[in-house]
């Protein structure tokens, strides 16, 4: 009964997801814009001990529920640990009504034809297992494409849709992210193959199969319009890759059908250093923000 609540929940629900999978890269910059910098902690343990009270503070806040907040992506340490006195999924999911979702990639190899493809995932098998078992939905992996580079894309993706497939396997949802940076001078041109590319691999998923999409907000209004309207997509997701929280929301908006997964936009004006109050009203701001782009 919960998984089919899920995914109808994946499929229809009016919201977002939130991104709170910040990793052992991104954790000391997410901490500083948070108000906690790196002296502050003088070990990768007290790091990560931190970054958690952090997102026990998101997860727990009164906003934070499948209202306007239908999923949540989670670093494989906070699946490990409890919120409120509950393993962290059981939680999101019983007591807030938001599906968990789990970041599996290890990191990116060297940049090789305009791309930066996944790293290896040791154990890949034996991580889905434990994640089904926490009670995890679904998975997110994190790919870049620094280039309108038709092979690089090509072997980007293919390799995406590979490690979704062992996830389908699994009966869990796999979030494809082949991240186009911002800042590249051919970003368009990379959408365009992209797009291709994306729609060649999904004629391989078998008709019984979903999988979900999280991509950089297009150069061209409704861009992915034909993978939201395909029936192999479960959802299309965005991140909001850098922009401003104002600034990809408009882009959002102007993207009928995909809904936000933002994590440095969701956590924007948060502060260790604000009281309950203060900090659950910006919060409660953000996902009102974010919630209103997503539905447009």
């Amino acid at each position: 009964m919960a998984k089919a609540e899920q995914i109808a929940q994946m499929q229809r629900g009016a919201g977002f997801v939130a991104a709170l999978d910040q990793s052992g890269g991104s954790t000391p910059k997410a901490l500083r814009l948070y108000g906690v910098p790196e002296e502050t902690y003088g070990s990768e343990d007290q790091m990560y001990d931190l970054i958690h009270q952090m997102r026990t503070r998101i997860a727990t806040a009164p906003a934070f529920t499948g209202q306007k907040v239908i999923g949540a992506i989670l670093f494989e340490m906070t699946m490990d640990r409890d919120i409120a006195g509950r393993p962290a999924a059981h939680y999101l999911w019983e007591e807030r009504r938001v599906v968990p979702f789990l970041k599996i990639d290890k990191g990116l190899e060297d940049p090789a034809q305009g791309v930066r493809v996944m790293k290896a995932i040791p154990d890949l098998s034996d991580t889905l297992k434990r994640a089904s078992d926490n009670g995890i939905f679904g998975t997110k992996a994190r790919s870049v494409i620094d280039a309108a580079d038709a092979q690089g894309i090509a072997a980007n993706v293919a390799q995406q849709f590979r490690i979704g497939d062992e996830v389908l396997d699994n009966d869990m949802v796999p979030i494809i992210e082949p991240e186009v940076t911002i800042s590249i001078a051919d970003k368009a041109e990379a959408e365009a193959i992209l797009l291709d590319t994306i729609l060649s691999e999904l004629e391989n998923v078998p008709a019984d199969r979903q999988v979900m999409l999280k991509l950089t907000l297009p150069e061209s209004p409704g861009h992915y319009a034909p993978l939201v309207a395909h029936p192999r997509v479960m959802r299309v997701v965005a991140l909001s890759g850098g922009y401003s929280r104002a600034e990809a929301n408009a882009r959002l908006a102007a993207n009928s059908g995909m809904i936000a997964s933002f994590s440095r936009a969701l956590t924007e004006g948060l502060a260790a250093q604000q009281s309950d109050a203060e900090f659950n009203g910006a919060l409660g701001q953000a996902i009102d923000e974010i919630h209103a782009a997503s539905i447009t």
